[in-house]
Order: C-alpha cells, then sequence, then structure tokens
C-alpha cells in the first residue's frame, strides 16, 4: 500500500510567522507518525503580491525548522494550463458563468437588501443578476474588456452531484464524517479576467495532481472544504482526509495574518530563538 502523502502550502506574499510554523511543524509531525512523504507546494497564483525573496524565505525558515520535503517543489504559476482546463470542464458541464460587478457594486447592492445572507466568512452572496444574462451580452461584456469573475452555478453543480457529500475529520473541533455545505457559500468565485484560478479551484486540482492523501490545515479554512468537496465530486477527483488546526492568535484574539504585519520567524531567528523555542511558542512541547 502506498505510503499516504501530506503537503504544506504556503503563498510566497509575505514572511511566514508562528501560524505557518506550527502548520509545517504538525504536517512533518504527521509525516512521520504515518511514516508517509512531505510535499512543499508554493501558492503563488497571485502573481501580483508573491515575490521571489519570500519564497526563498520560506525553503530558509522551514529548513531551519528542521523540516524536510520532496523535490522538485509544485509552484502554482507554473501551472496555469492545469486550472484552465479544470475550468473549461467545469464551463462544459455549463456550470459556470461570468459576472461583472465591482466589490464595491456588491457591497451597494447588499446594503440596499439587508439583512443578506452571508458566507462563512461573512462575505455577502453573490447578490447579481449576471446569472440571467443572456449569452451573447456576456460574450460582449467580456470582449469589451470589462473586468470579470467567473462564477460556480451552485445550484447547477449541486444538481449534478448524487449522494451525501461529506468529508473525513481528525482535526481540533470536530471528528468523524462532516455533512459538507457547499451552498452555504452561494456561487463562489473560481477565477477572474487576470487571475487563472481561486484558491478552491486551485486547491482542489493541485491536491488531485499531486496525490495528497492527507490535507493538515488551519482551522480557518474548515468551511472552505465543503467548496472542495463539491468540486472533487464535480470533477470525480477522490477526497483527502482532513485534519484541521487550531490557529495561533495575537493579543486580540485574531489569527495571525500577513496582512496584520505578523512578527515573522525571520525576526524571531534573528532575536535569538531556537527552532526549540518556536515548537514551544506554538504549543508543541
Amino acid at each position: 500500500m502506498p505510503p499516504p502523502v501530506f503537503r504544506f502550502a504556503p503563498s510566497p506574499n509575505g514572511y511566514l510567522h508562528l501560524g505557518h510554523a506550527l502548520s509545517a511543524l504538525l504536517n512533518a509531525e504527521a509525516v512521520r507518525a504515518a511514516g508517509g512523504r512531505m510535499l512543499l507546494r508554493i501558492e503563488d497564483i497571485d502573481v501580483t503580491r508573491c515575490r521571489p525573496e519570500y519564497e526563498a524565505a520560506i525553503y530558509e525558515e522551514l529548513a531551519w525548522l528542521g523540516i524536510q520535503w520532496e523535490r522538485p517543489v509544485r509552484r502554482q504559476s507554473e501551472h496555469f494550463a492545469d486550472y484552465s482546463a479544470a475550468l473549461q470542464r467545469l464551463e462544459a458541464m455549463g456550470l459556470v458563468y461570468p459576472s461583472f460587478e465591482s466589490r464595491a457594486e456588491i457591497a451597494a447592492l447588499v446594503a440596499a437588501r439587508e439583512p443578506w445572507p452571508r458566507d462563512p466568512d461573512g462575505a455577502p452572496l453573490y447578490p447579481g443578476s449576471a446569472k440571467s444574462m443572456g449569452p451573447d451580452e456576456r460574450a460582449q461584456r467580456m470582449a469589451s474588456g470589462a473586468p470579470y469573475a467567473l462564477r460556480l452555478d451552485m445550484e447547477k453543480a449541486l444538481a449534478r452531484v448524487t449522494g451525501n457529500l461529506a468529508w473525513s475529520e481528525s482535526g481540533d473541533c470536530a471528528t468523524g464524517e462532516i455533512a459538507a455545505d457547499p451552498a452555504a457559500w452561494g456561487d463562489v468565485v473560481l477565477a477572474r479576467k487576470d487571475t487563472p484560478a481561486s484558491y478552491h479551484l486551485a486547491v482542489v486540482v493541485d491536491d488531485a495532481l499531486q496525490g495528497i492523501t492527507d490535507v493538515v490545515r488551519g482551522l480557518d479554512l474548515f468551511h472552505a472544504t465543503s467548496v472542495h468537496r463539491l468540486l472533487q465530486a464535480l470533477f470525480g477527483l477522490p477526497a483527502p482526509r482532513y485534519r484541521h488546526h487550531r490557529l495561533i492568535l495575537d493579543a486580540d484574539g485574531r489569527k495571525l495574518s500577513k496582512s496584520t504585519a505578523a512578527t515573522a520567524l525571520r525576526e524571531l531567528r534573528a532575536q535569538g530563538l531556537t527552532p526549540s523555542d518556536i515548537r514551544r511558542r506554538v504549543g508543541l512541547d
């Protein structure tokens, strides 16, 4: 029986912090316990925010923590064709449509209709009328160069799936078979005019192509697994086992984030902390 395959998949849009360290270390421990394989994926699909120096720092800091991974590393920016092919499959099923409202326009539509349903991350479900737009008007708007987002028609997608959607969970907030609820996300974005794939689409494609059997990641992605299970079902892909682990929070109770300038591992390392110190700080004595 082949060994289980795990992956750590950071984005090089900032330096790694303690939250990343916890996830990487938990993956490495799971690999050792299961006699599995450890893959590293660089999720650099957002080429405007990702930088070579951040990617170089990822390799350096993971090695400093004592984490080993297989080569070559999969870099999303080198595999746009894979995401395009997956999107075309969904389009051929009639499950994708373009919407043209900006985020500000969507916010205004929602404000006029409050209370309005929101997804598990707190964003409003898509309120626009693009789904009913005729094919000629869609093509004309796209050909004109107007910005657009390609959305999954959730109602049609769910109609194509037989049986109940669920996933196997062994994480910090739940265990066992978890019922998926992709409808809670509404018509999620799968790609944009200038971005070949959303996180949802790219992670499903990458996990399948890399043969990932076990996904160990933060609790902030627990509910997103519902969308991933739906896409896996639509593509006829196997579902990995999932473990969503606790998050490292700041003094205000918020998860650590690059966007909020969370203290980077490189800064802690410069202060003289050792890998053992990092393990203790993330609660892995």
